[in-house]
């Protein structure tokens, strides 16, 4: 019996020594409060987010009170109250200590959403809660609920963390539990890229002040998409006027984005702003001296412009002041490996590098998307945690990953997941999350799911081949989507759907993510002359039905709609049983562009081309042309038809105009018809058939196209007083 009390008092002892944990619900009867100590809404969101989930984990709701009396198994939100030896100068924003003392935990913040994201921490590392997606949750049921005894620091890598995801404009607590902003947050007026056009309108400006806009290939080029003369002592007046009315509009806003127009070669070439930027060695040389004048008249804000394009390089010789913010995009590089292992990702990190050894106040836009297809596979997952590490090293402090986040893109969920995971800490580990995540958000179909992602990464680094921001489907049909290799993802997907057949919500989320895998294979069927029109008929409308649960938008930055594109599908690609005359040879008068010379034959194969310039299609570019179709006899006809690509963000433009002629000897040639067509800023990916229709019978063998191209962007157009293209795919005859 000594013995024993013995060992009691021991334990009682060591006990004693031990920090006390916090019951906050106890057989489902609240045991603990929420205390706040002071008025901060953000604070009180904190504890409505607390309170809500403990709800939700136990059927008990806590109460939430400000009051300075203070009890055992109190959760104390704000930097007021208890706990006086940790300092809030001590914690970045959006950084946070939880402190446990006496059986009483506080949660100490450096500002910003630092009291939202704790409770996060806590929800997801001590309560079994998880948030994956638009309002999708797992939770762990309880009767008794306590936090442990802890003393928990977290400081974000980055500032400023940005992604895309559907649920940031749907689902409050989705935003804040990724541990998102977005601009509107800390951009006064919301400005924060492309601004020069707001804050200097062309169409205010424009014609009576051409001066204050880039000069190059012989003139200024006032318009919505131009640059600046960043020479110009006027331009900097009226710029400082317009932000200091923007910040007065926004008083509680101190970083603003004064940034170039979108598009490429359009910077100012005058006189003064070109030796300015030989004198510094690139063209982001007028940019930062224009930038550092702009920022000394308001030395207690922060101006943002970017390092984009043109203006990638760091300059030579000036610095950007303190409070100019570098946003350095990496949108020319390849993706198939990390930045420092391809040609075009070495030159943006020695940019990186470049701006890093001049400034510590730098933005990284980074990609992980395919703008003009969302719904293809975009296995990148391997390289984003290398990608962040260099960022973090080189003084990153605010960061942007813009992924695929639509409805329907490629793992859209768990890619939105694991950036912000990333972004929040660069030193976890990318594979592990990607683990966590699969099993958490789609049960027992992960380990298919897992086997897909890795065959996938392996398939695309084997191929050799690029991966970038503009692919198409058909750019990997010889490598990651082989048909060898799209017979195992779909196998895999089968798995996976079999092993939560009985649960229709995780069956759903695996239907939802396998899109990608459909369209794709969707998408390189067209180029099969032997297209099994039935299996494809079956697989478009399996499709079609999934896009519609799903409420999937749009398949790409274009705003093009997948219902549209199957009845495209169908109207385009599918089998016709057209009467289409053989076209035997085909000559260009006047040559496409280098690289499309040997396409000749894709004109007359039979097969249309798809949504991107990357396959199927023959362009030229700033020229008109005219090319002759031969018939090899002379054959009756009625129609003539050319397939043209509508599509702005690649500089594609239809043509003003096309002219059908005919000749039976191929020297004479009599004009059928001479067609207009009309300027189109309508920013969707289009097939355009300017074709001629006649009235009656024509009999020739030889029919001459002659095609009026745009040839230069026009000033709405961001490519402004460049040459633009025009690309064509099929040419036939019936």
């Amino acid at each position: 019996m000594k013995s024993f009390f013995i060992l009691l008092l021991l334990s009682l002892y060591f006990h004693s020594l031990l920090p006390a944990q916090v019951t906050l619900v106890k057989n489902r009867k609240p045991a603990g409060r929420i205390i706040l100590t002071s008025d901060n809404s953000t604070d009180a969101a904190a504890a409505r987010l607390l309170q809500d989930f403990v709800e939700r984990i136990t059927q008990s709701k806590l109460s939430i009170q400000k009051t300075n009396q203070v009890k055992p198994n109190d959760v104390i939100i704000g930097n007021e109250g208890i706990n006086k030896n940790v300092r809030k100068e001590q914690l970045s924003e959006d950084g946070f200590r939880v402190v446990c003392n006496n059986h009483i935990l506080q949660i100490i913040t450096g500002g910003g959403n630092g009291s939202i994201y704790a409770v996060v921490s806590l929800l997801e590392r001590y309560c079994g809660v998880s948030y994956w997606g638009e309002k999708e949750y797992s939770v762990t049921p309880a009767a008794t609920l306590q936090l442990p005894a802890a003393d928990l620091t977290e400081i974000p890598s980055f500032r400023y963390r940005q992604s895309q995801h559907y649920a940031m404009a749907t689902d409050t607590v989705y935003r804040n539990w990724m541990r998102l902003k977005t601009p509107a947050d800390i951009f006064a007026g919301n400005l924060w890229v492309h601004t020069f056009d707001f804050l200097l309108p062309s169409a205010v400006y424009g014609d009576a002040h051409p001066e204050y806009y880039s000069y190059f290939n012989g003139k200024r080029h006032p318009g919505k998409a131009s640059q600046w003369c960043l020479s110009n002592p006027e331009v900097l007046e009226i710029v400082t006027r317009r932000l200091d009315s923007v910040f007065k509009a926004n008083p509680g806003k101190r970083m603003i984005s004064v940034s170039q127009n979108d598009g490429n070669y359009t910077f100012c070439q005058c006189e003064k702003c070109k030796t300015v930027d030989e004198l510094e060695g690139a063209h982001s040389g007028s940019l930062i001296h224009f930038m550092n004048k702009l920022a000394a008249r308001f030395p207690d804000k922060e101006i943002s412009t970017l390092a984009y394009l043109y203006s990638m390089q760091p300059p030579r010789h000036v610095k950007p002041a303190k409070n100019v913010n570098i946003m350095l995009c990496s949108i020319d590089c390849d993706r198939e490996v990390s930045l420092k292992e391809n040609a075009s990702g070495r030159a943006f990190a020695e940019a990186l590098e470049g701006w890093s050894a001049i400034t510590k106040n730098i933005f990284i836009w980074d990609y992980g998307i395919n703008f003009d297809n969302y719904l293809v596979p975009f296995p990148n997952f391997h390289i984003l945690g290398e990608n962040m590490r260099l960022f973090y090293r080189n003084h990153t402090s605010m960061h942007f990953s813009q992924i695929a986040g639509s409805r329907g893109g490629d793992f859209a969920e768990l890619r939105t997941w694991l950036v912000s995971k990333l972004m929040w800490n660069v030193n976890s580990n990318e594979d592990s999350l990607v683990q966590t995540f699969l099993k958490g958000y789609y049960g027992a179909a992960a380990p298919y799911l897992y086997q897909y992602i890795k065959l996938m990464e392996g398939a695309l680094l084997g191929s050799g081949k690029r991966l970038w921001i503009y692919d198409s489907p058909v750019s990997h049909k010889d490598g990651m989507l082989k048909k060898e290799l799209m017979r195992r993802y779909n196998g895999l997907f089968d798995q996976a759907e079999t092993a939560i057949a009985a649960d229709s919500v995780l069956l759903k989320r695996v239907w939802r993510t396998r899109l990608p895998l459909q369209y794709s294979e969707l998408d390189i069927a067209r180029t099969n002359k032997n297209m099994d029109a039935a299996d494809i008929n079956r697989k478009l409308d399996l499709f079609e039905e999934r896009v519609k649960l799903f409420s999937v938008p749009t398949l790409n930055e274009r705003n093009n709609n997948p219902i549209d594109y199957c009845t495209l599908y169908r109207k385009r690609y599918m089998p016709s049983g057209k009467n289409a005359i053989p076209v035997t040879n085909i000559t260009f008068l006047i040559p496409p562009g280098e690289k499309y010379a040997a396409m000749g034959h894709e004109l007359t194969d039979g097969l249309y081309g798809g949504m991107t310039f990357a396959e199927g299609w023959v362009g030229w570019k700033g020229v008109d042309t005219e090319l002759v179709l031969d018939l090899g006899s002379e054959k009756e006809f009625r129609n003539i038809h050319t397939d043209f690509l509508h599509q702005l963000g690649a500089w594609i433009l239809t043509p003003i105009n096309v002219t059908y002629s005919v000749s039976t000897d191929g020297n004479n040639y009599t004009l059928l018809q001479s067609i207009d067509h009309p300027e189109d800023r309508d920013p969707q990916v289009k097939f355009v058939d300017i074709g001629y229709t006649g009235s009656t019978a024509t009999k020739a063998r030889y029919i001459k196209v002659n095609i009026t191209g745009t040839k230069t962007c026009p000033h709405w157009h961001y490519g402004v007083g460049h040459p633009c293209w025009f690309f064509i795919d099929e040419a036939w005859v019936e």
